[in-house]
């Protein structure tokens, strides 16, 4: 992994491209992330860069981060991640931006879904429903049978049942890079990303480029 950002999901919209044909894209605000600490293969077993996103106030840190942005006079900030770059070059400080994408870069977007509270099983997992006659009951939207009863007696795991949905990290694979505003930190990515307007996303180099 050579790049990578932490950003803020602005929402959708869709752009023209040169042919004149309409492409739905996602607008990211990327950055400008700060260098808060290196890690090295000597101290640490091995070598990433974390990045801090998104000011706070100095009164919602608690102290052990307090004293972790206080020991380089670096700014709080709301949102710290790690990444496995090549932090040769870095120092404790720099500031990324959007410009470290270009457009037409292939990319890997990873977030938080969309909480969906308790769900059953026919949204959680597209089971089908049973029919509404002859003697079915009011159970039409029910799981149906959990398995055998007398052999082996219990449930095995896996099994598709209702449940809390979502809220859950997701990443989205070979996504691309439509159009970068460095001058407000934009990125417009193709297709949809993971979580809700406002969610905090990660924007890192694809690990299986098509």
């Amino acid at each position: 992994m050579t790049k990578g950002l932490i950003g803020k999901k602005i929402g959708m919209t869709q752009i023209f491209d040169e042919a004149g044909k309409v492409v739905p894209v996602t607008v990211v605000e990327a950055g400008p992330c700060v260098v808060t600490q290196l890690k090295t293969a000597d101290n640490d077993g091995y070598s990433a860069v974390q990045l801090g996103f998104g000011d706070i106030s100095p009164k919602h840190v608690n102290k052990p981060m307090t004293g972790h942005f206080k020991k380089n006079d670096l700014p709080f900030k709301r949102t710290l991640k790690e990444f496995r770059l090549d932090n040769a070059e870095m120092k404790v400080g720099d500031i990324l931006k959007a410009d470290v994408f270009a457009a037409g870069d292939i990319v890997d977007v990873s977030g938080t879904s969309k909480g969906k509270g308790f769900q059953g099983a026919i949204k959680r997992h597209n089971q089908h429903r049973l029919k509404e006659t002859h003697g079915s009951g009011p159970v039409a939207r029910q799981a149906g049978s959990m398995g055998a009863c007398s052999s082996p007696s219990r449930i095995f795991k896996g099994k598709g049942m209702a449940g809390h949905m979502g809220a859950e990290k997701v990443t989205v694979q070979n996504l691309v890079i439509v159009k970068i505003d460095t001058e407000n930190n934009l990125i417009a990515i193709k297709g949809a990303v993971p979580g809700p307007k406002g969610g905090v996303v990660c924007i890192t180099d694809a690990v299986k480029k098509a």
